[in-house]
């Protein structure tokens, strides 16, 4: 199993500084928000193309800000409407020669802000399609919600890993997407959930995709040696039966239950848990398991937490909540633990990452005054940052996810031995 040592680096004063106007100017501002209006009516726009426009570098005021969040959240609605809308009435997702069907049910009335939505993954695995098929149309009616859609996706494969192969990443991020955007999911209520081989799935992707979560619950699943590190902000149901030999998975699954309630009693602000291993229950648990539903469904999802413990498993990824490391540049097993008090980000841990960029707003900082960046007692970063169009452009074209767009970033550069 890997281990948990998680190193401190040193670090070298080396800054990328992004320095405010003081004070913005409203007149360049609200030139500024007429000239996202004006690329917005264009049918060429696109969020990388307006990132990049000259006015999308001018600083914003608070109130301009608020608009071009909202004037491009807009614009990315409407052109998904356009391109996506078939495939959620097809009920089917496409990702090069793969595709992946879907089946929803949709439980009670709708909330005014939004529903929630369950990703439920199937169990199978290695085995011939109609076996998976099989266990498909098996996850479809196991678990009922007081409220959300329920999401059954049928793997794209019929492999031991379906769950946790890298195409799984981008598949599940465009499901959310869509919902998001078409069908008034809110963001903030998105759930991860399965059985077996879909808990496979949960013990893998619930970390790798951490911040796409409200919750997670593993049901009879096998880690396969993956850290949770990053679940920090995830609150994880963890269950297995007592007797679940096979593949060792009720052993495995009490030690992952330690390792949960250490972590707990490490950060008592993080690593929200539920662990039960249900005694006289082998594989199947006999439907106690759907008690850790109505568990989850008690937490939202904090888009911008005060702590972030992001370790790369699986498949990298380039962003986690209001971390990032440029394009291309995210790496396996790299690790970094960053903390947010008022106008200061306290870099506490890093392990194999260069370059690190932190996302702002204003429900993070105060923007008057030098936003500080610091690691090992060094600072890395303390200067003013403004709120730009490219930067809220950017962030929503990585994610299209309301709450993850970002007005301001700082990049810094770390050094390490």
């Amino acid at each position: 199993m890997r281990g948990f040592f998680l190193a401190v680096v040193s670090v070298a004063v080396l800054v990328i500084t992004v320095r405010a106007e003081k004070p913005i100017e409203a007149g360049k501002s609200n030139e500024a928000l007429q000239g996202l209006a004006n690329a917005l009516k264009s049918d060429e726009a696109s969020l990388e193309k307006l990132a990049n426009e000259p006015f999308a570098a001018t600083p914003l005021t608070t109130e301009d800000s608020a608009k071009a969040r909202a004037m491009l959240w807009a614009a990315h609605v409407e052109k998904l409407k356009k391109g996506r809308a078939a495939e959620l009435e097809k009920k089917e997702l496409a990702d090069g020669t793969l595709t992946m069907p879907f089946f929803t049910k949709t439980f009670g009335e709708k909330p005014a802000t939004g529903r929630s939505l369950w990703i439920s993954m199937h169990g199978g695995g290695g085995a011939p399609a109609k076996v998976n098929d099989g266990q498909y149309e098996n996850q479809k009616k196991l678990y009922q919600l007081a409220e959300g859609i329920y999401l059954v996706p049928r793997a794209p494969t019929n492999t031991w890993n379906l769950w946790h192969e890298g195409h799984i990443d981008r598949m599940f991020a465009r499901l959310v997407e869509d919902f998001v955007a078409l069908e008034g999911v809110n963001p903030d209520k998105v759930y991860i959930l399965g059985y077996s081989a879909g808990g496979d799935g949960v013990y893998q992707m619930a970390p790798r995709m951490a911040d796409w979560w409200a919750g997670a619950a593993m049901m009879a699943g096998h880690p396969n040696g993956v850290p949770l590190l990053s679940v920090r902000n995830v609150p994880f149901a963890l269950q297995v039966g007592a007797k679940d030999n096979a593949y060792n998975r009720a052993k495995i699954g009490a030690e992952y239950g330690e390792q949960l309630a250490k972590l707990r009693k490490d950060d008592p602000k993080g690593y929200e848990n539920f662990v039960r291993i249900r005694e006289g229950k082998g594989h199947w648990m006999n439907l106690e398991d759907k008690e850790a539903l109505p568990w989850l469904a008690k937490f939202d999802r904090n888009p911008v937490p005060d702590r972030v413990v992001w370790k790369q498993t699986g498949t990298p990824h380039d962003r986690s909540y209001w971390l990032a490391v440029p394009k291309g540049k995210a790496k396996g097993g790299s690790l970094v633990v960053a903390e947010r008090v008022a106008n200061k980000i306290t870099i506490t841990k890093a392990e194999d990452v260069e370059r690190l960029v932190i996302r702002l707003d204003d429900r993070m900082i105060p923007f008057q005054g030098p936003v500080v960046v610091e690691q090992a007692g060094k600072i890395l970063h303390s200067a003013p940052v403004t709120r730009t169009i490219a930067t809220l452009a950017k962030t929503l074209a990585d994610r299209g996810d309301p709450k993850l767009m970002f007005d301001a970033e700082v990049e810094v550069i770390l050094a390490g031995k």
